[in-house]
């Protein structure tokens, strides 16, 4: 474990707890009138002005935020925008966070994250990315297969935090930064009076050709409880680049629902006890085996047999199934400053079920990679934490303590080989403990400190030879402060740290002796054979993040609204766990090392403005990555890149309208090497008839690369789409 982290962690580790136990005290005071309680809502979100997505409310713990008040770099994807953005999959629905997006493939079951270079397509470093579903963690880590498997339409916000400042309170390991998705609500659509809300919404693409049927039910099922029942389904074909090259393989079939029940009883009805299910399955026959891309050479070696070879591992029978239960208790106890409790208990189950493989390459005939096999992950979680207010006559503090149970089982299921191991099965426990105290001064400045402790126990297979339980301690300490200036500009910055302990892969994975040797250029094959990596050390890291915010109201005409907000980070990673490069040594070497040290820094801007008929959004991302082993620059930085927005509204008709432009940079390093800078336009218009026969409809229509460009983002193993038109037509209606 690095001494320069474990040095600097123990020092503000210090300060974070002597925060924690100075709120505790206030805590214990008593509280103050009710008057000065009410000062929790003094913060102006310019919820009676125009509202930029800036002023999204973020998901959290102390006092209500929104993103642009938040010393932390967050972003919120709010319902209007996952509906405008008429996307596909989880990743597409990202264009506007800087630094963030979803990459591998345009394949529901081939896409991963990457955050603030941290995700890779081939091995989306799930452990580094930390992403929940209304509070359930999920996880799935696969070769050459995606991380999450889930449909857009489920969800009414998603919410981004970049960076390991998130790991205090959702758990360590998070450096790239944490995705919190939340489920679609009854209560988003009932409105007062009504027994049942039914939406009915279909939307069509050209390309690749296909189309998504949804249906949602929002029922009143009795005075307290509300009941959601959703059912979605997608059918696309093979899409086409800019050349009007197919890209084979990228065609799917996916079913996804949720039911989920609200129930709300105490005083005031405060208490909220929610229940549901989500599933997500794809079933596909003649699969390509890569879902994460598979047109580019594997490996890049001019010696590889693969050179050119456009399916190289092949087609597959694959069945995913993807289910998650959370249960929830809220009980923010209005009259109470000492509860603010939250429960959240969860199951999530991930089984990915291959069969019939047919070779691509016959140099690969008879690998245990594509034997029948059902690989999985199984994880039951609970969560619990409470906040303690307590009020001054000019401060507010908020102290939240909690604990965490994970427990996790890992399998992988070869009908031949029985073991496969490049996927090794077992599990791992973890008990996580944190505390944050968030202490606001004359609603101008605010401190928030934070530490968390993870206790991990990682048990393997009894069948994989030479290996033993390890167990790890992950420390997350950070401090995070923003002052306000004016009304109109603030500053904020933070300290956050983070350790990642191995995962399974990574302790257990073993390479047995290749019988005919190695293929030139295979970094993965080892002459003498690879075993566990029992020496392995947890990797660490520690962020820095400096910025300031511009909010301003009024500006051009009444009601109007611009937020800017500018974030520079710097991410020292430690004891980085890379690939063993010994693989020239005729004895056995372990499989992982600890070897890589690594700095990624950057720059983030946000901007948006908001009348009544004119909005504009803006996001630049500018990273650089370094491996400081190698000296040589990361190949998961994401290309220099700026996404904006304009349009406007015809507010008496219900119409907006506008143009979005992406401009990509030229990249040197990537998933496939070099990859020149690109500019994609897309333009939109949306519908919203609120009188007449079409009163209840919605109608929104886009067109995606009018220019037909054919590009490749360089974390990316394949083209994007070429010019592509959508079409959604949706009508909900209400029963009295």
């Amino acid at each position: 474990m690095g001494l320069g982290y474990r040095v600097g962690a123990a020092l503000f580790t210090g300060v974070a707890i002597g925060s924690i136990l100075a709120g505790a005290a206030h805590a214990q005071q008593a509280p103050a009138p009710q008057g000065q309680q009410d000062q929790q809502t003094g913060n102006d979100t310019g919820t009676t002005r125009g509202t930029t997505v800036l002023q999204k409310l973020v998901v959290g713990a102390g006092v209500e935020k929104v993103a642009i008040d938040t010393p932390q770099a967050v972003t919120v994807v709010d319902q209007e925008a996952l509906d405008e953005e008429q996307a596909d999959t989880v990743g597409e629905a990202m264009d506007f966070v800087p630094g963030v997006q979803g990459i591998g493939s345009d394949r529901p079951a081939g896409q991963s994250y990457n955050i603030r270079g941290i995700g890779d397509f081939a091995a989306a470093d799930e452990s580094k990315i930390i992403v929940n579903i209304d509070g359930a963690t999920k996880f799935h880590e696969q070769y050459r297969l995606g991380s999450l498997f889930t449909d857009p339409e489920l969800y009414k916000q998603i919410e981004i935090l970049r960076g390991p400042a998130s790991s205090t309170l959702y758990g360590s390991g998070a450096y790239g930064g944490v995705i919190n998705l939340v489920t679609k609500d009854a209560g988003d659509f009932l409105q007062p009076g009504d027994r049942m809300v039914v939406r009915l919404k279909s939307s069509f693409d050209s390309n690749p050709g296909g189309f998504l049927a949804s249906a949602l039910a929002a029922i009143q099922a009795t005075e307290s409880t509300e009941l959601l029942i959703q059912g979605n389904m997608r059918d696309f074909g093979d899409y086409r680049n800019g050349s009007g090259v197919v890209i084979g393989g990228s065609n799917y079939e996916t079913f996804s629902g949720l039911v989920k029940s609200t129930t709300r009883f105490g005083d005031n009805d405060e208490q909220e006890l929610r229940l549901s299910y989500e599933r997500w399955q794809n079933s596909q026959d003649n699969a390509h085996f890569e879902q994460t891309g598979t047109t580019a050479p594997f490996p890049t070696s001019p010696f590889s047999p693969f050179l050119g070879v456009p399916n190289p591992f092949g087609t597959i029978d694959r069945e995913i199934t993807d289910q998650t239960v959370v249960m929830s208790y809220k009980n923010p106890d209005s009259d109470n400053p000492w509860i603010d409790l939250n429960v959240n208990l969860s199951w999530s189950k991930t089984k990915v079920f291959q069969h019939n493989w047919q070779p691509g390459e016959p140099i690969l005939a008879g690998d245990v990679l594509f034997e029948d096999a059902e690989y999985g992950n199984e994880t039951w979680q609970a969560k619990v934490d409470n906040t303690f207010e307590h009020f001054g006559a000019n401060f507010e503090n908020y102290l939240t303590v909690g604990a965490a149970y994970v427990l996790q089982d890992r399998i992988a299921y070869a009908q031949v080989s029985k073991q496969v191991p490049f996927h090794p099965q077992g599990q791992e426990s973890e008990v996580g403990l944190f505390a944050q105290n968030e202490f606001v001064w004359n609603q101008k400045l605010t401190v928030i400190t934070g530490v968390r402790a993870d206790f991990a126990t990682i048990d393997p297979d009894p069948a994989i030879v030479g290996a033993n339980q390890h167990e790890f301690t992950a420390v997350s300490p950070k401090v995070a402060a923003a002052y306000k200036f004016t009304e109109n500009f603030s500053v904020f910055g933070s300290v956050a740290g983070t350790e990642r302990a191995p995962t399974i892969d990574e302790l257990y994975t073993v390479f047995p002796v290749p019988l005919g040797g190695c293929r030139p250029g295979d970094t993965r094959c080892f002459p003498g054979g690879a075993t566990t990596s029992a020496g392995l050390r947890p990797e660490s890291a520690i962020n820095y993040e400096l910025g300031f915010t511009v909010s301003t109201f009024d500006l051009f005409t009444l009601g109007d609204s611009l937020q800017v907000k500018t974030t520079a980070f710097r991410n020292d990673i430690e004891d980085l766990i890379a690939l063993n490069p010994d693989n020239t040594n005729a004895s056995p070497v372990p499989y992982y090392v600890n070897i890589d040290r690594a700095t990624i820094k950057g720059i983030e801007v946000e901007a948006a403005y908001e009348s009544e008929k004119i909005f504009g959004r803006f996001a630049f991302s500018n990273i650089q990555g370094i491996d400081r082993v190698s000296g040589l620059p990361l190949d998961t930085i994401p290309a220099t890149s700026v996404v904006a927005s304009l349009g406007g509204y015809l507010p008496e008709h219900g119409v907006k309208y506008g143009w979005k432009g992406t401009f990509v940079s030229t990249s040197k390093d990537g998933a496939v090497g070099p990859t020149p800078g690109y500019v994609l336009h897309d333009v939109f218009v949306g519908w919203k008839p609120e009188a007449g026969a079409l009163a209840g409809f919605e109608f929104l229509a886009s067109v995606e690369n009018i220019f037909d460009k054919q590009y490749r983002n360089n974390l990316d193993n394949e083209d994007g789409m070429g010019r592509t038109f959508k079409l959604t037509v949706a009508r909900q209606f209400a029963v009295k």
